[in-house]
């Protein structure tokens, strides 16, 4: 029999996309305590089936395949820049590693043409066969074929020949694009990279009693287990809570947390922590999408993995990144403030040139992580930012924003954000934060 928590999450997927839910409507419809129809609905949103929009509410939203490159294949490149495959189909698989262009003379352009690279080069067949003989793939811009000796040979040393109607400095935008995408993904933790596999899992069945708990927890030294059934699927968690009191006959099964919160390979590895952090987990097991247990993640591997991943040089720049970059610090002669300022460039307004909303939001919320990561030593999860006062602020203008806590827990923080423009607010905002550990 399925538990109350897998009964919401196929309710949510049985619903038509646009469909508006809530905690409180969820629990009314399947005789669920709100606390209940809450944790099912994150996870529900962690897997991808609703989204929670501003002024909208959380909605059911059609589940994306999680399609992410692990390599930039010649394949993948076809379908990115709408190309054709003109020769050398066998070699569609191997990736790409770096892609030329051929502006120069063949003889200045060999020093850089190396195996697996892409060259990109119009109707200039010498061009093409050069880098072809040094196992590089070709990519013939502007609509033109090639001849049948060029596809010959594509097909004899097995690097592809693709062709595009774009010219060469849109395929090379397209091109850059997809490399930086697939550094940024790479970047991104998933529990799949860092999770204790079921070999080295310690887990109970529900059969086991109470005198079983004590004895993995004596051998082990940990006090939190997953609970499965024969089939190794996930029926709960027994931690040290559960058992005391109890006597050492008494089955597991009945002492047990059912409602368990469970991760999946492809969740980030920050929305886990976020979620240990708000309902106080410790451990998490890891299941397929069946309920099948197939190891666990505990919080301290997630603050490990996060600290580790703020060290690593960053790859590619994202929009925030280039938003929180222009940030600066302004060290005013009061030291109980906290400043920044940061100069609306063109980039930052929408079409009418004033500062966007999502830009102002992304402003202040890479303002806080900085105020929190300098003050307060703490790495951050925003939870909300309500921005309730905003004022039109024009392209080159210098602003102001000044952070301050209104309250601080060992969870969580609230603070209350001013942006000024001369001295005048133009933006206000509370914004409610989660604190993941000291930095």
């Amino acid at each position: 029999m399925s538990t109350k928590h897998d009964q919401i999450l196929a309710y949510v997927e049985s619903l038509p996309v646009g469909e508006r839910i809530s905690v409180r409507g969820i629990a009314k419809d399947l005789n669920v305590s709100e606390g209940t129809a809450y944790r099912a609905i994150k996870a529900a949103e962690n897997d991808g089936l609703v989204s929670t929009i501003e002024r909208v509410g959380t909605i059911r939203i059609e589940q994306k395949n999680q399609g992410t490159i692990e390599k930039l294949t010649f394949n993948e490149l076809v379908k990115i820049i709408e190309g054709t495959v003109l020769g050398g189909s066998e070699g569609l698989d191997k990736p790409l590693v770096k892609f030329i262009i051929g502006a120069m003379t063949p003889e200045a352009m060999e020093p850089y043409i190396s195996s697996g690279s892409l060259m990109i080069v119009g109707n200039r067949k010498e061009v093409q066969e050069l880098a072809l003989r040094r196992e590089a793939a070709v990519l013939v811009t502007g609509g033109f074929s090639i001849s049948e000796e060029t596809k010959e040979l594509a097909d004899e040393v097995k690097m592809p020949v693709l062709g595009t109607s774009y010219d060469t400095f849109t395929v090379a935008s397209l091109i850059n694009r997809a490399i930086s995408d697939q550094m940024i993904r790479k970047e991104i933790l998933l529990v799949g990279d860092i999770y204790t596999k079921l070999s080295l899992t310690d887990y109970l069945y529900h059969t086991d009693t109470v005198a079983d708990y004590e004895k993995k927890s004596l051998e082990t030294g940990h006090s939190r287990f997953p609970v499965v059934n024969k089939n190794m699927r996930v029926l709960g968690i027994v931690t040290s809570k559960d058992v005391i009191g109890r006597q050492a006959k008494q089955g597991i099964e009945k002492v047990m947390t059912k409602e368990t919160n469970n991760a999946k390979l492809h969740m980030s590895v920050a929305s886990v922590g976020h979620l240990m952090i708000w309902d106080g987990l410790e451990m998490m097991p890891v299941v397929e999408d069946d309920l099948t247990l197939i190891g666990i993640i505990s919080r301290r591997d997630v603050m490990r993995a996060m600290q580790m991943a703020q060290r690593q040089p960053q790859v590619a720049n994202t929009i925030p990144d280039q938003i929180s970059e222009s940030i600066i610090e302004v060290h005013p002669e009061d030291k109980s403030h906290f400043i920044l300022s940061v100069v609306i460039s063109p980039q930052m307004v929408d079409n009418i040139g004033t500062l966007s909303y999502g830009v102002l939001s992304e402003i202040i919320t890479s303002s806080v992580r900085r105020m929190m990561h300098t003050q307060e030593k703490r790495n951050i999860v925003i939870e909300q930012v309500s921005l309730y006062y905003f004022k039109v602020i024009q392209i080159e203008s210098q602003i102001e924003i000044v952070p301050k806590i209104l309250e601080i827990g060992r969870r969580s923080a609230k603070l209350d954000v001013e942006v000024k423009l001369d001295n005048t607010i133009v933006a206000k905002a509370i914004v409610v934060c989660q604190l993941m550990g000291k930095s």
